[in-house]
């Protein structure tokens, strides 16, 4: 694999998070939407990804620091795919909609341990549940996990060709081209 194609696709990378960060800002502000506590971690796994992507994208690595930086977006990526999954299992249960509320994430977080927020956080509140906008019918968790499953994937494969990749070199004191005997 090319620096340049790493590179390329860091930046596509960065720039699908970017644009679908900024989507999430515009639907807050400019449309009105008020983000729950779901919406938020999957915000800052969103963060976090345009952090990985532009990193790598100008940072440039070699072999292993391609698979340092695809390993942090996989695992970024599958944080916010369990983020959005949740939220979706939540906005499809019509049971556990109304089952309990919790508070916001700001206080949330700030009277309890970070352990226990969390999970209170994943159990979701009312306004977890309700389908406020939606575009082509799919829900704005539902993009999200579109998006984190997809990075997830590219993550993923990268670093399976790296793997590959590594499994084809010959080992240290080979040629890594075939010579030509001649008589």
């Amino acid at each position: 694999m090319s620096l340049a194609c790493s590179r390329s696709l860091f930046f596509t990378a960065f720039t699908a998070a970017a644009l679908a960060l900024g989507a999430s800002y515009y639907l807050e502000y400019a449309v009105g939407l008020t983000p729950c506590s779901l919406c938020l971690a999957q915000r800052f796994f969103m963060t976090l990804l345009i952090g990985c992507c532009g990193l790598a994208a100008v940072h440039g690595p070699r072999r292993v620091g391609l698979s340092l930086y695809w390993m942090s977006a996989l695992c970024i990526s599958l944080g916010g795919t369990i983020a959005a999954w949740r939220q979706v299992l939540l906005q499809s249960d019509p049971l556990l909609q109304m089952t309990h509320c919790a508070p916001d994430a700001e206080p949330l977080f700030s009277n309890l341990p970070w352990l226990c927020a969390t999970v209170r956080m994943f159990k979701g509140s009312a306004d977890c549940a309700e389908i406020s906008w939606t575009l082509f019918d799919l829900s704005i968790p539902e993009w999200s996990l579109l998006f984190f499953v997809a990075m997830s994937i590219l993550a993923m494969y990268q670093l399976l060709r790296l793997v590959w990749s590594a499994l084809q070199r010959p080992l240290s004191g080979e040629a890594s081209h075939r010579t030509l005997v001649r008589d």
